[in-house]
């Protein structure tokens, strides 16, 4: 098994038809959630934003292929109606069914669709590893790879499926996830972990500056394994939703190369954040790592409109990582080697690391190159 499905309590199953598929996933257990920021927010998520209020999911039931955004009251009663055919399917309250969409903003959901769609998957609902794929392609737009994390702690486990690769600048959790755990876990400590987790992996992915209407993160807790620790389970927590958010970069719309930027020496972690997220949603900095060219000044002067205070002459920067690391700037005083940072640049993995002499907050931001490919994929989106 991959991950959700070696929770204990967790069977899923999942249907794929061209662009339109449908994902069912059961589970019961305390549950909290984190949504999208943007101001246009489709309709599941003005749905899931009042029921994840109980503190409770019984299931989910997501489709891919169309968004259900911009869509009006119509929009919220489909959702709604999305959420009874989960209920149905899953044999569940519908009280107790999370919904999501993805896919194309403004257009109607398919509701007979849905349906049968439904009734296909759940009549193949498991706990093994091909019912985990299943559901983690019905659920998959531009994504060219599914995404898939399972981190363990001390008696419990934490697993999660994902789907992004373009609209990605999150401020709120990801694009669609969901995380399961056999923790027994409050409610108000779940839900507190979850934005603490947030913050340091999906809201610190950058793929190409937009926010999605769709963005929603869903935790749900089945206490199969019982109490645990809560700074445990914090830990545990963070290192899995980090894991998704790295697969999220490294499969950006049209990407060639994963961008990892590691800021410190920032005067808090969140201002550390700020600089790492402005240079990996850099478009200069974007296309210098697709063109593998050691275009160090661009770094710089992304971390320098990034609204965080820093001497730039005290501060130093690095590419790649450990041993291999080549020095771009010392204490403000350029000492690159142009050869050996083109170099450094060659791999499917580039990694900056800037220390802004300005204090003691560090933090990591991932994104991707900026290739042709992304105006090939979003130039004809729709078409």
């Amino acid at each position: 098994m991959k991950s959700i499905c070696s929770i204990e309590g967790v069977e899923a199953a999942g249907i794929k038809e061209g662009k339109f598929g449908l994902g069912l996933i059961r589970a019961e257990g305390t549950a909290a959630g984190v949504f999208t920021s943007n101001l246009v927010r489709a309709a599941p998520i003005e749905l899931m934003m009042d029921r994840i209020r109980s503190g409770r999911l019984s299931g989910v039931i997501v489709n891919s292929g169309c968004a259900n955004a911009h869509t009006g009251r119509r929009g919220l009663e489909d959702a709604a109606a999305m959420a009874a055919i989960g209920a149905s399917a899953l044999g569940i309250d519908e009280r107790e069914v999370g919904v999501a969409s993805t896919g194309v903003i403004g257009r109607y959901l398919d509701l007979p669709l849905i349906e049968r769609q439904s009734g296909i998957a759940a009549s193949s609902l498991a706990r093994s590893a091909e019912a985990e794929t299943a559901v983690a392609r019905a659920i998959m737009t531009t994504d060219r790879v599914e995404k898939h994390a399972l981190v363990r702690g001390d008696g419990f486990s934490i697993g999660g499926i994902c789907k992004g690769s373009g609209m990605i600048a999150p401020n709120m959790g990801t694009m669609l996830a969901f995380l399961y755990t056999d923790a027994e876990i409050e409610q108000p400590l779940l839900s507190a972990a979850l934005r603490l987790a947030t913050d340091r992996s999906f809201n610190r992915v950058v793929v190409d500056g937009d926010t999605s209407t769709n963005d929603v993160a869903l935790l749900t807790a089945t206490g199969a394994a019982g109490r645990v620790d809560a700074n445990e389970f914090e830990r545990v927590l963070e290192a899995c939703c980090r894991a998704l958010a790295v697969q999220i970069a490294a499969d950006g719309e049209g990407a060639t190369r994963l961008v990892e930027v590691t800021v410190t020496g920032a005067p808090e972690e969140e201002d550390a954040a700020a600089v790492a997220r402005t240079i990996v949603g850099s478009p200069l900095v974007k296309t210098a790592v697709y063109g593998e060219d050691p275009n160090w000044g661009r770094v710089i002067a992304a971390a320098g409109r990034a609204g965080v205070e820093f001497d730039p002459y005290a501060a130093s920067l690095t590419i790649g990582e450990g041993e291999s690391a080549v020095p771009l700037v010392t204490n403000g005083e350029i000492v690159v080697d142009l050869v050996r940072a083109k170099a450094a640049m060659a791999g499917k993995r580039v990694v900056f690391t800037l220390d802004l002499g300005a204090g003691e907050g560090e933090a990591t931001a991932w994104g991707c190159d900026l290739t042709e490919g992304y105006v090939e994929i979003n130039g004809k989106y729709t078409t």
